[in-house]
């Protein structure tokens, strides 16, 4: 037995000696979002015990392994750890993909490599998740206000439309969560259908650099998005509950997501905002009241390699005008504005009444990416939006109801993108899209439809190349081009018609003039837009940072800018657009520079805006009819220039104390007439003192001083009216802006743990503290009543 027992032990070591031992395991560890290579993950192998971390390039190497079986496991901070089985016989070498699933979860300003990034070469302002959250009773326009170079037109103060660097409307473009919003943005009272406690995360980018999004962006492009759902099996959701003094309401909304190991995941959001009258500091804003209500729901299946997710969201949203901003008489509106307090005033109430708008907006969207070998990570997108927008009048008798406006717009749109790595230097990113769009203004309504019927088609083609020449510089190339086709049905009064010479210039449209006093005209336009950009980023260290970009874009015209011919209820005015106009160029400069530290950060930005073509509104006289008497505005097309600078500064001056400071200039020139273009923001500084402290419950305090300079720079749209009770010709002062104004404002938050997966967040916040009468430049309704009064808001967020 004893020999038999040496006969096998001398096997053994032969054996063992005989092995081959020399084999080595080498790969590279790469961020399956961006194709990064991911820096310190760590590969162990469980049978020998042995470790390594990824170099700065993401590659490994395990030496000295014999032939055998091994477990490995990957894993790196924020990335769900991975387990592979492999078979060693000779050296070999392996990818292996990580997701970081987790970090996209809680964390909204994602800093780093460039790649995060929608552009490369053009500053992008990030609004946190954090911030968003203490918006929750407001609206989106309001959170982008805290953004440098982003002001807003408002109408009242619950339509808040977004302007960047001086421009609005259908020059800047909103995408929800990867749709591009087709929701009437044509009008200034339009505010975007985007419920903010939907959203996670807010980029700002100023400009049309961004290609892969749009063309036609000439002001900028605001993108919206959600959090991706973590891949492990989790239940968790929040609940933010808001209750304001000024309108004497508030929102409740909640949100809850569910996701699997296996990387489905399901997600449930919903919102209900109820405000009554609004209150200026000296007087009721009577007809102001809001009532909005908005659900969502999203799920699907997230892979490494693959993903499909389908979205659905409804936005309702009914809002009172100011009833004193609905005049009688050619007198009334001389009264109005010349008359320090509005001529009409009633007591508090929940009641929204004409006018008043009521908006509803549907959008689904089907979307999924597959990443192909060698060739890039493919993805689709179809959408479906219908946006019906109501618009009331005041109106007596059996028609009070009745709308004064029903418009119901239906898109439909196709995206296909491949973005593919060429290299560990440089990328390229194409696409195409394809979009059709139906809009129907219901006749019903009894009275002269604004916007007309018609089918509208776009086509869009676009390709984006970023390199890094070296460490220091990285260059961004881009070329987009856009059709747009529209078919239109429309009735013209044949005063009109003949007045504005289109029964010469476009006899070939008529399709019936026998109509009485009206022309039934069928308009057939094109139009063709090209877009680029051209930047590079240069690094001067790991502080300093230089950006500059060019970037050509083009608008085609509007439907509201074409075909307007009547009252827009809502806006309180008639407006007249033009058939004759032709698209929108815009040559844009912009150059940062940026620091970035633990102590100081900044940025500087000046910019300068060359638009051939720029189409304009403005009020050119009164018109009084059958509801009352109204201002007229009138589209034209003219050379514009924007020049301005925005400056955001940061200094952590003191242990938990930071200081941060805005400036935002832009001016407006229209280069033909030589005036200065109208609904200019004027000047605004910004200065604010936080104090944050982790040890005491994560309490921060945070004062705001803003400070909005006097428009000094505006056109002289002045124009007399007959005023038939007195006999005599009265001047309607629309020009002059308001007075300088500075508002102090108050926000505060501290957070309580409940238990291991349960957290409050107790929030407090005063706006205008000092309850100060003020009119903003910028709001549509100025002419007839103060802005806000003081507003007491507490904020509670449960997590769970």
């Amino acid at each position: 037995m004893r020999f038999l027992t040496l006969i096998l032990f001398f096997i053994g070591c032969f054996a063992g000696i005989s092995q081959n031992c020399n084999n080595t395991f080498s790969g590279k560890i790469i961020d399956s979002h961006d194709n990064t290579a991911l820096v310190d993950a760590k590969v162990e192998i469980i049978e020998t015990n042995q470790t390594v971390l990824a170099n700065a390039d993401g590659t490994f190497s395990i030496t000295n392994l014999c032939d055998s079986k091994y477990t490995i496991q990957i894993s790196h901070p924020f990335c769900i750890t991975q387990t592979h089985y492999i078979d060693i016989s000779k050296d070999l070498n392996k990818v292996f993909w990580l997701e970081h699933h987790l970090e996209e979860l809680n964390e909204i300003i994602i800093k780093g490599n460039h790649y995060n990034n929608k552009t490369n070469t053009t500053l992008e302002s990030k609004i946190s998740k954090d911030e968003l959250e203490r918006y929750s009773s407001f609206s989106l326009g309001d959170a982008l206000n805290g953004v440098s170079g982003v002001s807003s037109l408002n109408t009242g103060n619950a339509i808040v439309k977004p302007l960047i660097n001086g421009l609005h409307s259908s020059r800047v473009v909103m995408m929800n969560n990867g749709v591009r919003m087709e929701d009437q943005d044509w009008g200034a009272e339009h505010a975007p259908n985007v419920d903010i406690n939907a959203v996670d995360n807010i980029t700002v980018i100023k400009g049309a650099s961004a290609l892969q999004y749009s063309g036609n962006a000439i002001g900028g492009i605001i993108i919206t998005e959600t959090a991706k759902a973590p891949v492990k099996d989790t239940l968790y959701g929040k609940t933010i509950i808001t209750g304001a003094s000024n309108g004497r309401g508030g929102t409740i909304t909640s949100q809850l997501t569910k996701s699997f190991q296996s990387g489905w995941f399901a997600k449930a959001q919903g919102t209900l905002k109820r405000f009554g009258d609004f209150e200026a500091p000296n007087y009721n804003l009577s007809n102001t009241g809001v009532f909005e209500r908005n659900f969502s729901l999203s799920g699907g299946l997230n892979k490494f390699n693959y993903g499909i997710e389908a979205y659905y969201s409804l936005y309702k949203s009914e809002i009172g005008i100011l009833r004193a901003s609905h005049l009688g008489g050619a007198q009334d509106q001389v009264r109005a504005i010349n008359n320090p307090q509005p001529l009409f005033v009633s007591d508090f109430s929940y009641d929204i009444d004409a006018p008043k708008q009521d908006v509803e907006h549907h959008l689904a969207t089907l979307k999924g990416f597959k990443k192909l070998e060698n060739l890039g990570r493919l993805s689709f997108q179809y959408d479906y939006q219908q946006n019906k927008r109501l618009e009331f009048d005041i109106r007596r008798g059996d028609d009070k109801d009745k709308p004064s406006l029903d418009l119901n717009l239906q898109t439909h749109t196709l995206l296909f993108d491949l973005d593919s790595k060429l290299s560990n230097k440089s990328n390229l990113k194409t696409g195409v899209m394809a979009k059709y769009q139906n809009n129907f203004a219901d006749p019903n309504t009894g009275v002269r439809r604004l916007i007309p019927d018609y089918d509208k088609y776009d086509l869009g083609a676009y390709a984006v190349y970023n390199s890094e020449i070296n460490n220091k510089v990285l260059l961004e190339l881009g070329a987009r081009f856009d059709y747009t086709h529209v078919d239109a049905l429309k009735f013209y009064r044949t005063s009109f018609w003949e007045s504005r010479n289109y029964d010469t210039i476009f006899q070939d449209i008529v399709i019936e003039g026998d109509f009485g006093d009206q022309v039934l005209a069928n308009p057939k336009l094109n139009f063709y837009n090209p877009s680029a950009t051209a930047g590079f980023t240069y690094k001067f260290n790991n502080t300093y940072k230089l950006l500059f970009n060019y970037s050509l874009a083009s608008r085609a015209p509007n439907p509201s800018e074409l075909f307007s011919e009547g009252l827009h209820h809502s806006a309180s005015r008639i407006e007249y657009g033009d058939l004759q106009f032709k698209s929108e160029t815009a040559n844009k400069i912009s150059l940062t520079l940026q620091r970035e530290s633990n102590v100081f950060n900044f940025s500087i930005n000046p910019y300068i805006n060359f638009i051939n073509d720029f189409i304009v509104i403005e009020p050119t006289g009164v018109s009084q009819t059958i509801r009352g008497n109204f201002q007229v505005w009138e589209y034209r097309q003219t050379n514009a220039q924007l020049i301005g600078l925005d400056i955001d500064a940061a200094y952590n001056f003191a242990n938990n104390f930071q200081y941060n400071h805005q400036f935002s200039l832009v001016k407006g020139y229209d280069k033909t007439r030589d005036e200065a273009l109208i609904n200019i923001p004027p000047v605004n500084i910004k200065n604010e003192v936080i104090y944050k402290n982790s040890k005491l419950n994560n309490l921060r305090l945070k004062l705001q001083s803003d400070y909005v300079f006097e428009q000094n720079e505006y056109p002289n749209n002045n124009f007399e009216v007959f005023v038939p009770e007195t006999g005599t010709m009265e001047t309607v002062d629309v020009s002059t802006p308001p007075d300088a104004y500075h508002l102090l404002n108050f926000s505060s938050s501290i957070d309580f743990k409940i238990n291991k997966g349960t957290a409050i967040t107790v929030g407090f916040d005063v706006s205008n503290i000092f309850n100060k009468s003020y009119r903003n430049y910028l709001n549509r309704l100025r002419y007839y009543a103060d802005d806000l009064g003081r507003n007491f808001l507490i904020n509670l967020k449960i997590n769970y």
